[in-house]
């Protein structure tokens, strides 16, 4: 074998190798607008977790039902089954089995459910529309990071049940407490929502072809 087609077959696997290794842009790989589009969610996430408290004192009056965690009751609990009210698909940590496509798309159908929630509590209650339009902007922030990724549904189905929980508001008593525990799984699931979307602002998925 002469010296050319050694140089020669040098180059060719050099390429090779340089070419599997290098990233591939894919769905999990986003653009700079999806992380922009992220950055404006969280914002606003963190501005509903500042409102919620002074929501929930304007808008719950009845005695024991405060965002302390420690005032929790076994009884409580029970309500939002007794009431319907369904919980926010689960936020996990950016996995190959919990792809970004599925995060964004749970992150999506949480924001729909509390949206809807509110929509039915501001039927029977005033001072929830401003959570309610923050909740719809941030669905469009939302949506704009599905939009610019290419992300597609993640298999995710609506989890807007609030018809549920208008069936079962028979008094004054059940309308607190549906805003209550509203207000408060919808702050749990804004505190996931900020820590998803803080790994998805540093979030560099493996890039196919490497091991």
């Amino acid at each position: 074998m002469n010296t050319l087609t050694v140089v020669a077959l040098l180059h060719y696997f050099l390429f090779a190798v340089l070419v599997q290794s290098a990233p591939v842009s894919s769905p999990s790989d986003p653009p700079p607008a999806f992380r922009e589009a992220a950055e404006r969610a969280k914002t606003l996430v963190e501005k509903i977790l500042r409102d919620i408290p002074a929501v929930h004192a304007a808008a719950v009056n009845t005695e024991g039902l405060t965002l302390d965690p420690s005032a929790q009751t076994t009884n409580l609990q029970m309500m939002v089954t007794s009431l319907g009210i369904p919980t926010a698909p689960v936020l996990k940590p950016l996995s190959e089995h919990f792809t970004l496509d599925v995060c964004v798309s749970r992150m999506s159908a949480g924001s729909r459910l509390y949206q809807g929630l509110l929509g039915v509590l501001s039927k029977r209650l005033s001072g929830l529309s401003d959570l309610r339009t923050s909740l719809r902007d941030l669905l469009t922030h939302i949506h704009k990071m599905q939009e610019v990724a290419q992300l597609g549904g993640g298999g995710v189905a609506d989890q807007s049940l609030s018809p549920d929980l208008a069936s079962h508001l028979h008094g004054n008593y059940e309308v607190q407490v549906a805003v209550h525990l509203t207000l408060t799984q919808l702050r749990s699931f804004c505190h996931d929502l900020i820590r998803s979307l803080r790994a998805i602002a540093t979030y560099r998925p493996r890039a196919a072809g490497r091991h």
